[in-house]
């Protein structure tokens, strides 16, 4: 009744299957090196050339593009553009006369909480009829309103 321990008579050694697995961790480990260079020299490829410009007495160019426009709707309905009084009809000849050929002026609305939402929407609706697609309504945060 001998028992073979050893596994069936072959010098004691079994037959080894194919590894059916695959083995990912090799290939994770390289691919964390590669984004941790990839991370560390992406910063010093966008900086670019460095360059000493010339001082020049010219004027800033677009100098009128910075400067936004502001529409002001008071409480009673009475509208402004910077600070002169305007009518809803005036408003957009007013901001093409001020911002010229250059639809993409940045211009705020700003409505008294006091105001109708309907004259607000109205101002808004001329700006985009006059083409002027830059605009936007401005808000106080409500942690500025809270501490008054």
């Amino acid at each position: 009744m001998g028992m073979n321990v050893g596994g069936g008579g072959r010098g004691g050694r079994r037959k080894r299957r194919p590894m059916g697995d695959i083995n990912v961790t090799p290939m994770v480990d390289v691919m964390l090196v590669l984004l941790v260079i990839f991370m560390v020299t992406a910063p010093l490829v966008t900086t670019g050339v460095t360059v000493d410009l010339p001082k020049a007495k010219a004027p800033a160019m677009n100098e009128q593009d910075n400067k936004p426009l502001y529409v002001t709707v008071q409480g009673d309905g009475k509208l402004f553009l910077n600070d002169s009084p305007v009518t809803l009809e005036q408003l957009p000849e007013k901001v093409k006369a001020i911002a010229g050929s250059n639809p993409d002026v940045r211009i705020y609305v700003r409505g008294d909480a006091a105001s109708q939402y309907g004259v607000v929407m109205q101002a808004l609706g001329a700006l985009y009829a006059g083409g002027f697609t830059k605009a936007a309504l401005i808000t106080q945060p409500a942690s500025a309103k809270a501490k008054k």
